[in-house]
């Protein structure tokens, strides 16, 4: 795989939605930077990173036959891939926070934004970008933030870090078709943050209630059973998970 090393971008996922619109990329291209001046988050949110410290990249990777109906399929596959990458790292009590944060026990670890390339309905590649906390030490204002240093006491370098998670990255991709979609459905499931735990959640006009996390359906929608004894779905911008 391609590797660009940049030293301060305001975004390395926009560098790559630009990059692919002057080259219509067709393999696999990497992009990390040292600091990221703008690092973008879900729903217009900022990632904060202490320059230097952690992994912050984004990865172009191209997808074939797939309709953009599946999408959340590469959010899934982009989840695991880091779970795979955490994992091998001994990391205790990892989870999936819906839709794709990675925690350690209720500390988050690492955050994902995908922007998926389409073309005439079909998805024709993904931009993953990927900040995974690895050296940073404090977190201000950020109470539920960690890295993997401060969880294993040990200092990790971040080329060895890249290469891992490139290699899980490729391999995911590699098998993702449709014939997996049960599996990695189930796989990504079984990981869920919270998933049959009475939790309290937040609706999209900011009231609050209880409710347990069953699974997702198969367009990535959060399935939560109601006190009612209802399951009702809800996309990404109709609920928020309180800890």
């Amino acid at each position: 795989m391609d590797i660009i090393k940049v030293d301060a971008i305001d975004s390395t996922n926009t560098f790559l939605r630009d990059m692919n619109r002057e080259k219509n990329l067709v393999k696999p291209v990497c992009v990390i930077a040292r600091e990221q001046l703008k690092g973008k988050g879900q729903i217009g949110t900022t990632w904060q990173s202490n320059p230097g410290e952690n992994l912050t990249c984004s990865v172009f990777m191209p997808v074939d036959e797939l309709d953009v109906m599946d999408q959340f399929y590469i959010s899934i596959t982009v989840s695991l891939a880091v779970y795979d990458v955490l994992y091998s790292l001994m990391l205790p009590k990892l989870s999936i926070k819906w839709p794709n944060d990675i925690l350690s026990d209720r500390f988050k670890i690492c955050g994902i934004l995908i922007e998926n390339v389409v073309n005439n309905g079909r998805l024709r590649g993904a931009i993953v970008g990927v900040g995974i906390n690895v050296n940073q030490q404090n977190f201000e204002n950020l109470p539920r933030a960690a890295s993997i240093r401060k969880i294993l006491g040990k200092s990790f370098n971040l080329d060895e870090i890249l290469s891992l998670l490139l290699t899980k990255l490729e391999y995911r991709f590699s098998v993702l078709n449709t014939s997996v979609f049960t599996i990695l459905k189930k796989e990504y499931e079984l990981l869920l943050f919270r998933k049959n735990k009475p939790s309290t959640f937040l609706d999209a006009k900011g009231n609050s209630f209880v409710g347990i996390i069953q699974d997702i359906t198969t367009f990535g929608k959060l399935q939560i059973l109601l006190e009612d004894e209802i399951v009702k779905s809800f996309d990404l911008k109709e609920v928020r998970l309180l800890y």
